[in-house]
């Protein structure tokens, strides 16, 4: 298949789970929290829940949502952190890692199913397979991704000897950061790190980068670039900037970005949520192995390409899944 041209997958897959409800309480009303920076309006949670609903756990029947950790401010986060676990839900599904560090702190006990961009390396977890604690979920791959998008990103615009990478200060670890810039170096390619705490610095953060003189943008995988008015924000930034941009999420080229390459955030959700109802009829999250994604899409927007005078390389349009033209 041509996305293992970019990656080979290590562990993972999806367990599949029948529709029956039998191993259900009858009468019983399950719960479950969210504390995340995401809205609960956005198009995948909309999957999640069909995914849930699937498996026999119906919002308003027998399955109680609590919705306030949604749309989650750093700020706010020891408030609804408390708030949550006093309320002692049978599920809390969290992400990015600052949100699921902060609830493993707060409890050993509630289960905790995870969305970060990488469970080893961010220390959520000891292993994989075996989690041996109260959080288990999905595990992005992001380290090797945010590699293989820069890999792309260089060979779709030749003639650039800059680039730059968005980065978020809040996740991004150093080591990370230094791996790019010298697997940008061996290409011939100067890479510039721009560090981004809150969504009040991406304006800011993209003119630096284009006075800087910057020939194309590497949107490291963060939510803080994808959620909510965050995602308005980078489009508009990048269009003022007239330069090519690579985002984590298909979904994002879709949109209208340059392109992107990753899994779709609408089959993670739907993964999540075959996580959580494995939990919610009786099994621990220690015996519950950290999945990966299972398929990954490269989507380039030829109309965009277009719009920037770039003529990306046929070697790329042939490895792409989708181009929109």
């Amino acid at each position: 298949m041509r996305r293992r041209d970019f990656i080979m997958l290590i562990g993972g897959g999806v367990a599949a789970w029948p529709l029956a409800v039998s191993a259900q309480e009858a009468g019983r009303t399950y719960r479950i929290a969210f504390l995340t920076p995401t809205k609960r309006d956005e198009p995948p949670y909309s999957a999640m829940f069909d995914e849930l609903q699937q498996s026999g756990f119906v919002e308003g029947q027998n399955l109680d949502v609590d919705a306030s950790g949604f749309g989650l401010r750093i700020e706010q986060l020891a408030v609804r952190v408390a708030a949550i676990v006093k309320a002692a839900p049978d599920v809390i599904f969290c992400g990015p890692a600052f949100t699921i560090r902060a609830l493993q702190q707060a409890t050993r006990t509630i289960p905790l199913v995870g969305l970060s961009e990488d469970f080893l390396a961010e220390g959520l977890v000891a292993s994989l397979a075996r989690p041996d604690g109260n959080t288990t979920g999905v595990s992005l791959l992001s380290i090797d991704l945010d590699s293989k998008r820069q890999e792309f990103l260089i060979s779709a615009v030749p003639a650039t000897r800059k680039i730059a990478a968005m980065a978020d200060s809040n996740t991004n670890p150093r080591q990370h950061l230094q791996a790019l810039q010298d697997a940008a170096r061996t290409r011939g390619v100067e890479l510039s790190v721009f560090a981004i705490a809150k969504p009040a610095e991406i304006v800011p953060a993209v003119e630096s980068a284009k006075a800087a003189g910057a020939g194309a943008l590497n949107f490291l995988a963060t939510p803080l670039f994808s959620a909510g008015v965050n995602r308005r924000i980078v489009f508009e930034a990048v269009a003022a900037s007239r330069l090519p941009a690579m985002y984590q999420w298909p979904e994002m080229a879709e949109e209208g970005g340059f392109a992107a390459y990753g899994p779709r955030i609408v089959l993670i959700r739907r993964q999540e949520a075959r996580i959580a109802v494995k939990i919610l009829r009786g099994a621990k999250p220690a015996d519950i192995p950290v999945e990966q994604p299972t398929k990954f899409d490269l989507v380039i927007n030829l109309k965009t390409a277009n719009t920037l005078g770039l003529t990306v390389p046929p070697t790329w349009l042939a490895l792409a899944d989708k181009v929109i033209e």
